[in-house]
């Protein structure tokens, strides 16, 4: 005898409420994670490969090597290309790709493009439009100025052929091969990602080279999705770690009065769900208000909290103001280490051995309210424990812990700057 309809809908339900408690907390509570992510707009795919690259050599040695094998379409969008050695070698080969027929789009952000003491002068992008380098602006500084520091494009992402994506925290200057003067060695984070994230990159450029340009670019030769292993870029460095092709990653992107808060509430989400252990690796470490209070929650909940700054800093007055964010947390049980011997630029965070978060975007008001970011979430053991030996490696080898004995010596005019300048957190 069949079961009357009202009686199967309640079997139904039980079956469902009884496989929930199969399942362990951890599960619930990784589930709840992504699906509120996936709420805010974080963009979900399950087929990736990823392989980082701790420094300019490795960056640039890869990227050339893509670029070199181009058919269809080259684009790139930074927060500046500095008019440099390794910026003219790039130019010099993207002039060769675009006379094989290849399509160039090449934007950077004006703001940034005036920050640096190497810009692309007017005279330079003529040279380059004239070589068909189809190089472009985004919102272009003019009269008020400071209503144009706002809402700059701060992301990196290069996107080859729709097959590979580039991103991270460097953007093109050849001080992220050979270092500066000042600082030593210009220690920075970038990635290449193959699978269906490459489609979000490619996205998010090319809706921001529209609203720039007004050319409107689709089609689907340029998403052609998780290519064949016979299709794809050959002599590039391979993911080798077991989950390549299946690492589950999100792309995270912030976009002013698109999606104005994912990125401050991807940090505070991933921090409220730690458990063990949380690193941390962020040049402008200035802090907002909600991300220092969820460190804190997490510290008194008993979460092991690692975090990385420099001694250096490209900004004259952020190292006083990460020495105060430090030192507070500091004295409620955080693990600080000030990296030594150069500028750790790098933006990292990995959370419980399994979750890494990386990207262009600071631990500042200028990435988490103001511009345009992208970070890459990756949901993989192995991805982590890559990221989580580089984090030890300078940990045991390049850094100095925070210490009482440290803190004292440090002179007492720096610790008052702290203390006053770190009212200006809001605004830097």
């Amino acid at each position: 005898m069949f079961p009357s309809p009202k009686s199967f809908r309640c079997l139904l339900l039980l079956t469902a409420v009884f496989l929930t408690f199969l399942r362990t907390p951890a599960e619930n509570k990784q589930d709840v994670l992504l699906d509120n992510l996936q709420k805010e707009g974080a963009v979900f795919s399950h087929n990736n490969r990823i392989v980082f690259f701790k420094n300019g050599s490795e960056k640039f040695e890869d990227v050339f090597k893509a670029i070199n094998q181009a058919k269809h379409s080259i684009h790139m969008e930074y927060f500046n290309f500095r008019d440099d050695s390794i910026a003219n070698a790039l130019f010099d080969l993207l002039e060769e790709k675009h006379k094989e027929g290849v399509e160039i789009r090449l934007l950077f952000d004006a703001f940034g493009n005036d920050s640096n003491n190497k810009p692309l002068r007017k005279k330079k992008l003529q040279e380059l439009q004239s070589r068909g380098i189809n190089i472009r602006t985004y919102r272009p500084m003019c009269f008020p100025w400071l209503n144009y520091a706002f809402n700059r494009d701060h992301r990196k992402i290069i996107v080859i052929d729709g097959k590979s994506a580039y991103s991270g925290g460097m953007n093109v200057a050849d001080y992220y091969i050979i270092g500066k003067p000042e600082f030593g060695e210009w220690r920075d984070m970038h990635f290449r990602i193959e699978g269906d994230a490459v489609g979000e990159y490619q996205k998010i450029f090319l809706k921001i080279w529209e609203k720039t340009t007004g050319e409107m670019v689709c089609g689907p030769q340029y998403y052609p999705g998780e290519s064949l292993p016979e299709n794809a870029l050959i002599g590039l460095r391979n993911d080798t770690t077991e989950t390549s092709g299946a690492k589950l990653l999100a792309v995270v992107n912030r976009e002013p009065n698109v999606t104005p808060k994912i990125m401050r509430h991807t940090f505070v989400s991933l921090i409220d769900y730690a458990e063990n252990k949380i690193q941390l690796i962020n040049p402008y470490f200035t802090l907002r208000h909600s991300v220092r209070k969820a460190l804190e929650k997490a510290l008194k909940r008993g979460v092991k909290l690692e975090i990385m700054v420099s001694e250096k800093c490209d900004i004259p007055i952020t190292p006083r103001i990460v020495d105060y964010q430090v030192r507070k947390l500091h004295k409620k049980g955080a693990e600080v280490y000030y990296f030594q011997g150069g500028f750790h630029h790098s933006k990292i965070m990995m959370i419980d051995d399994s979750i890494s978060f990386l990207g262009s975007a600071n631990l500042d008001s200028r990435s988490l309210a103001w511009d345009f970011e992208v970070n890459a979430l990756i949901i993989d053991r192995n991805s982590t424990k890559e990221l989580q030996r580089i984090f030890d490696y300078d940990k045991r080898h390049r850094c100095v812990p925070l210490t009482e004995e440290y803190w004292k010596a440090k002179p007492a005019k720096q610790k008052f700057e702290g203390w006053l300048f770190h009212f200006l957190g809001p605004f830097v």
